[in-house]
């Protein structure tokens, strides 16, 4: 049988159609190749951007693993064919550290022996940090990035003093330095009025100019009260500034007793009128330790109810805040260095391993999980008090992290290893305590 007729159709028109079709066809075929080529593209570049950390313990665990890194960021998919690879050797990795609270500017590290006179007063080291100052032969960016290049934190927040005595030249020479580091080190600057807001004229206008300009992450202030003597002067200026130019808050407050907790319930009012939720830190905050329970829980509800973080360096037994009964109220807490090799003291090293092993000491802790909790507050705590996100090791975090000889996460706190490999960004950033410029 013949099938149906059907409309002729002319001869140009077949060969038209045939001629579409060949090239339709010819266009799906080049198409494919080029999606072909692109995804060749795009593996050789997935290769080159993904590293490969083998024989790795994350947290101490008792078997290694291996720790995919994609563009920065752990990945829970298999490494692509060719990815470079890092041997951990059985090492643990533990997220890195960070620094809440560090006076990078003040610091002589790395240069000659500082004798230091006897002081008693803030005004005493004030006036000491003005003649160390005039005294340094090395500029701050120098001195600074020497300091923060040593730590190799993944995080910092750092203070640096606004005065007429200095102008900006600390926080311009911190900026310069973090710009140095930007591949190695997340930092936050603190425009820190160390000789008061108000009773030393001309830092107001200092403090704006900072945020005006843009230098600077945060506004700080110093015990409105015992120091500045002028607690709602000082607190309008700061949280005014902070509103005007979109910048967090972060105030030293060393007063203890009614005149703290008397700054604290003004910090507290003026975060919640200006809707500043998050944005607003209270470091040392020596008023707190002392409370009893009830009067704990009431400020501590307010702190967060208002997002208020808070950090310590853990001076001693007296004076180190209570992290654990904070955080049951939601309040961030982190951990910091302070001052460094300064005039203020002939101590500190900015190692947030060793401070956690510090926080451990001054509250006597002996069992695994509160040691543990000392080098959460370490890491964890100080990225709550910075908004970086927790480098857990969970598929999407930060590759962040540190590698180190040694059983578990107690064991660590207690013997300080070295650093033998620290990771930033999945790019490894020192080896063998020496910091990969």
């Amino acid at each position: 049988m013949q099938p149906p007729s059907t409309p002729a159709l002319s001869r140009r028109t077949m060969l038209a159609g045939a001629a579409a079709l060949a090239g339709a066809t010819a266009t799906g075929a080049a198409t494919a190749g080029t999606a072909q080529a692109a995804t060749g593209t795009d593996r050789a570049e997935r290769r080159d951007r993904t590293v490969v950390f083998r024989n790795v313990r994350p947290f101490g665990a008792a078997r290694a693993t291996d720790l995919v890194v994609d563009d920065g960021r752990i990945s829970d998919g298999p490494a692509p064919h060719g990815a470079k690879v890092v041997d951990g050797g059985g090492r643990i990795a533990l997220p890195s550290l960070v620094d809440a609270h560090i006076h990078p500017d003040k610091t002589t590290w790395g240069g000659s022996w500082v004798s230091r006179r006897p002081a008693s007063t803030i005004a005493d080291y004030v006036a000491q940090d003005v003649d160390l100052f005039r005294a340094q032969h090395r500029p701050v960016a120098e001195r600074a990035y020497g300091l923060m290049s040593h730590a190799v934190a993944r995080g910092m927040r750092a203070h640096a003093d606004v005065a007429p005595a200095y102008g900006l030249a600390g926080v311009e020479g911190l900026a310069e330095a973090r710009e140095r580091l930007r591949h190695a080190l997340d930092v936050q600057i603190v425009a820190f009025p160390q000789h008061g807001v108000i009773r030393t004229p001309g830092t107001a206008a200092l403090l704006e100019k900072a945020a005006r300009e843009g230098v600077i992450d945060m506004i700080g202030g110093i015990d409105p009260i015992g120091f500045d003597h002028a607690l709602d002067e000082q607190l309008d200026v700061v949280f005014g500034i902070a509103d005007r130019h979109g910048v967090g808050v972060d105030i030293h407050l060393h007063d203890r007793g009614e005149k703290g907790m008397q700054a604290m319930r003004g910090i507290v009012e003026r975060t919640r009128a200006l809707s500043l939720a998050g944005k607003v830190t209270v470091s040392h905050v020596f008023c707190l330790p002392g409370l009893t329970d009830s009067e704990l829980g009431s400020i501590a509800t307010d702190l967060g109810e208002q997002d208020i973080a808070l950090t310590t360096v853990a001076p001693s037994d007296s004076l180190v805040l209570p992290i654990a009964r904070l955080r049951e109220h939601g309040v961030r807490v982190g951990l910091g260095s302070d001052g460094v090799r300064d005039s203020w003291s002939p101590f500190g090293d900015a190692d947030m391993m060793h401070r956690a092993h510090i926080l451990g000491w001054v509250t006597d802790v002996r069992l695994d999980d509160e040691l543990s909790e000392c080098y959460r507050v370490a890491t964890h705590g100080g990225a709550d008090v910075m908004g970086l996100a927790h480098a857990d090791f969970r598929p999407g975090s930060p590759a962040d992290f540190v590698l180190v000889q040694g059983e578990c996460v107690p064991q660590v706190v207690v013997d300080m290893p070295r650093r033998d490999v620290v990771v930033h960004g999945g790019v490894v950033v020192a080896r063998d305590g020496v910091f990969l410029a």
